[in-house]
């Protein structure tokens, strides 16, 4: 499964970093506007007219170098005005044709070029809008990259240096460069200056332009709000394509098309980003210096598509982010499937964590040849939906099954009805006890009555009894299931059977177990209705058509959190404390006997158990920036510059890290380039992704999940054979032998996956442990809906048998309500405490629009930390014992305690204090720790 909190960098870049040009960026504003209002080519136009506003002051003096270089400063190099009257150097664009410009030449390193003193003349928090127009001459060799840089000094700092933007040029041809810039600050010195062919060419450039864009951010009047200004200028095409650019396509403005059937939704215009070559192109504005960090913007697009014969396709909005140190960040807003037949709303949120050199927000999607429409686009501050309460439930009755007639005593004509064509009857044999998971969660319970019901004539899979149970649910309370099943004689192949529920329109998983023999067999699964259903059916269903199959005593009744946790929190106290008696010595004991003692725990050796950041966790994993796909999308390139900051983040801050993960079974989540391979490459190119990564980071990760959900995929088996998942853990011991390495997968812990049931897990692991395998850890990743304590238990003891630490690797909780999603959390992290098995729990993230499940987050996107996070922090501190009173006359102390790290204060009677520290260790029997409290 996917997904971890990304973490945004935004130091400056430093001069001597190499920076690719990104491909979707390239000639990205081919089509722009012009101030006669009219639309200029980009794509190897030679005639590019200089945008140069006469409404507002240039920042830049000398801007057309009318004055020769006055002002002007070469980098490093030479420069030197071509016009009509001095003559044409050989190579270079005749100046009677394209008028008066600079030619920087001598140049040996790509950062030297032209540059100019700007600091007196720009405002600290005002966006400011760059044009250049440039070109190359020389020995140039296909395409050269220029570059607009500020370089910020201060004489107390580093220089450092901010990118603005960026263009790719042929030789010889005029092309426009443009981008924004805002300093939050103006340091000593602000030097403008343009750079990036490569040594030896020539830098040609006609003229320079910057115009302050926006003052900063006026202030709030009484009674005034801006929150509903919208980000986007001229949103409704109203003002023609003022603003807007094709991003690598050409874009056009239009009142109707199609004969008149194309009509705006809204206003009076429409725009079309046509001419598209790649799924990417589409229709963009920028949006820097106006959108904000650590704010939620919600952005909605009314969208359709035309023509290639395309009649459906996904229409998405994206934003796309440049950081300070010139890293591009992709972020998805929303996507939704749009027609040719209609206007549809394209709806989504988004936030910025760090900080922005330029932002982006552009409508991309539909196949090449495809025109997307856009009649409108606002991105405006995000409205704060206030939380839910607590929802109410009366009488819930826990433990009561909500089933008519469970126990057959009225046949099958009392709630039960045959879903589809198959014939129900009662029969008699079948267990009288409660399945296990059931006898967890109930207790004592009167015997079952013996009798199942027999489905035969079964023409459909999904065929079996059935009953309806819409107005016997209540919404938000948590229902377990549980059922005894059997199938008929002849089966000849593993079939799965499977507790249904049709709610509405939806089907909801309760359960399922694969059977392959003529045994009863228990399924246990859960679910929650959290909003009210018009119609809520129960029914069983799985086998092949032709299959007779058994029930018996189905079981759905609400469970009782609360007594669970109750019980967890004394079987914790069994597994993770221990009495302690501390023995104060070094100090007379007159000023010991009655001395007040403060025991703090400050750290529980069981704290792995919680994965806030920094300041909340002591674990982390990545969730995509380690992966085959994140570090080599492409073959031989590799890039873990970003998995490099974040495991810089986690160790410069002691936070722990999990290594998620070297490979990944599932074919889908492989590259193509590594899919298209044959046996032998792809055997060589998994040889040298172990040896890549395990060198680079021996000794850095605590775990490594080797090969990720081996149970649901297997590409890498079925390409280079059985032996191949056996040889990636020995490979990967030989070269980080400091490693625990895991097994990892989904649906270990809530019964609805026959694939990753307990016993298929435990069969998995054993067979590469008798191959040479050394598996030293389980993963259960714990994307978990509804958790029902005995059934998480249940699987826990299952897997406990084979001696190995249990981790929950990527444990998230889904509600709509706050407060039950803390409920979802609370019972699976007490769970794991509780079990002396689990070593272990990691959240799959916490910070709301970085999940990758809706209603999962513990913080709200502004930073607000919700009911669920409260939970998740008032269990964390339930982790940690404290203990005040008063040394006896022994010089002792005794309390109970977690283990873990302690802190002791000791006041004496003339207020005299002294502070030790200690630890419990883990262990059953007492233990006695001598605390030297000489000096006192």
């Amino acid at each position: 499964m996917k997904r971890f909190t990304v973490c945004c960098f935004s130091n400056p870049i430093h001069k001597n970093k190499n920076h690719n040009p990104d491909k979707k960026l390239r000639n990205s504003m081919e089509i722009s506007r012009n101030d006669n209002g009219e639309h200029a080519k980009q794509n190897n136009n030679n005639n590019v007219t200089p945008v140069i506003g006469s409404d507002r002051t240039n920042v830049i003096v000398n801007h057309d170098f009318s004055l020769g270089t006055h002002s002007w400063h070469p980098n490093c190099c030479e420069a030197s005005v071509v016009t009509a009257d001095s003559g044409i150097p050989h190579g270079v664009l005749d100046p009677s044709k394209y008028g008066s410009y600079v030619v920087v030449k001598n140049r040996k390193e790509t950062w030297q070029g032209l540059e100019q003193d700007i600091t007196s003349r720009v405002k600290p928090c005002s966006l400011y809008k760059v044009s250049a127009t440039v070109a190359v001459s020389g020995p140039v060799q296909g395409l050269e990259e220029i570059i607009a840089t500020l370089k910020l000094e201060n004489q107390q700092s580093p220089t450092n240096y901010q990118f603005i933007a960026k263009t790719c040029v042929f030789k010889e041809k005029w092309v426009r460069l443009e981008g924004m810039f805002s300093l939050p600050s103006v340091p000593e010195r602000v030097v403008f200056y343009l750079e990036g062919p490569s040594p030896g060419i020539d830098l040609l450039i006609q003229s320079v332009t910057i115009h302050l864009d926006s003052e900063p951010e006026r202030e709030r009047l009484e009674g005034v709000t801006v929150e509903d200004e919208n980000l986007v200028v001229n949103p409704n095409f109203e003002d023609g394509l003022n603003n807007w650019s094709g991003r690598s396509c050409k874009i056009v403005c239009h009142d109707s098309m199609a004969d008149g059937k194309i009509i705006p939704q809204s206003g009076k215009a429409f725009a079309a980003a046509t001419e598209r070559t790649q799924n990417w192109n589409g229709i963009q504005q920028e949006i820097t210096g106006t959108v904000e960090r650590k704010r939620v913007y919600e952005a909605t697009a009314v969208v359709r598509i035309y023509g290639n014969n395309v009649t459906s396709a996904t229409v998405q909005a994206t934003l796309w982010v440049q950081n300070p140190n010139q890293r591009d960040q992709y972020i998805g807003i929303a996507n939704v499937q749009a027609t040719d037949k209609e206007w549809i709303q394209c709806k989504g949120k988004f936030l910025l964590n760090g900080s922005a050199s330029r932002v982006v927000i552009y409508i991309e999607g539909p196949p090449p040849g495809t025109d997307i429409l856009l009649n409108s686009l606002t991105v405006k501050h995000a409205e704060k939906i206030p939380p839910s309460p607590r929802p109410p439930i009366e009488n819930p009755a826990f433990g009561v099954n909500i089933l008519t007639n469970s126990q057959l005593t009225d046949g099958t004509t009392n709630g039960w009805f045959p879903l589809g064509n198959c014939t129900l009857s009662v029969a008699e044999g079948s267990p009288r006890i409660l399945p296990p998971m059931a006898r967890y969660s109930l207790g004592p319970h009167e015997p079952l009555s013996g009798r199942y019901m027999l489905v035969t004539n079964r023409t459909q899979t999904w065929m079996g009894p059935a009953q309806m149970i819409t107005d016997k649910l209540k919404l938000f309370l948590t229902y377990q299931i549980s059922v005894w099943v059997k199938l008929g004689s002849g089966i000849n192949s593993p079939q799965n059977v499977n507790v249904a529920l049709g709610i509405d329109s939806q089907w909801v998983n309760g359960g399922q177990v694969e059977i392959n023999d003529d045994k009863w067999h228990e399924i246990g699964g859960s679910f929650r209705v959290e909003k009210q259903p018009s119609k809520a059916l129960v029914y069983i269903q799985g086998p092949s058509s032709g299959v007779d199959l058994m029930v018996a005593g189905l079981q759905i009744f609400p469970v009782d959190r609360l007594a669970r946790i109750k019980h967890l929190r004394r079987q914790s106290d069994k597994i993770r404390r221990s009495d302690v008696i501390l023995k104060f010595s070094g100090a007379d004991a007159s000023k010991l006997s009655g001395a007040t003692v403060k025991v703090r725990q400050t750290r529980n050796n069981n704290e792995d158990f919680v994965d806030f950041f920094l300041k909340n966790f002591n674990w982390a994993v990545f969730g995509n920036e380690l992966k085959w796909y994140w570090t080599e999308p492409e073959q031989g390139k590799l890039n873990y510059q970003d998995a490099d900051d974040m495991l810089n983040l986690c160790s410069s801050n002691n936070i722990e890290t999990r290594g998620h993960c070297i490979f990944w079974e599932v074919q889908a989540t492989v590259q193509q380039w590594i899919q298209k391979m044959n046996q032998t490459d792809l055997n060589t190119a998994v040889q040298n992704r172990l040896t890549s990564l395990l060198n680079r980071y021996k000794g850095k990760f605590k775990h490594y999940d080797v090969n990720n959900e081996m149970l649901h995929g297997s590409f890498y088996q079925d390409k280079l054979g059985k032996d191949i998942r056996v040889n990636m853990f020995k490979t990967a011991h030989q070269l980080d032998p400091s490693a625990t390495l895991f097994v990892n997968d989904y649906h270990i812990e809530d019964g609805c996956d026959p694939k990753s049931c307990p016993e298929k897990y435990i069969e998995h692991i054993l067979d590469l442990q008798e191959k040479g395998a050394p598996v030293g850890g389980i993963g259960i990743q714990g994307h978990i809906d509804s958790p029902v304590g005995p059934i998480v238990c249940s699987a826990l003891d299952r897997l406990g048998i084979l001696g190995l630490p249990i981790w929950f690797t990527e444990l998230d909780v889904s509600s709509i309500n706050e407060h039950i999603r803390g409920d979802d959390l609370e019972v699976v992290m007490w769970e794991a405490f509780g079990h002396p098995a689990v070593e272990g729990i990691m959240l799959w993230g916490f910070w709301e629009l970085f999940m990758s499940r809706d209603n999962s987050h513990l913080v709200n996107a502004e930073g607000d930390v919700n009911e669920a996070g409260k939970r998740l922090l008032a269990v964390k501190k339930d982790w940690l014992s404290h203990a005040n009173g008063h040394i006896d006359q022994n010089g002792a102390f005794a309390f109970r305690g977690y283990h873990g790290n302690y802190a002791v204060e000791v006041i004496t009677s003339s207020s005299q204090k002294v502070l030790k520290t200690f630890v419990v260790e883990k262990g059953d029997s007492a233990q006695v720790i001598t605390v030297d409290l000489q000096g006192l």
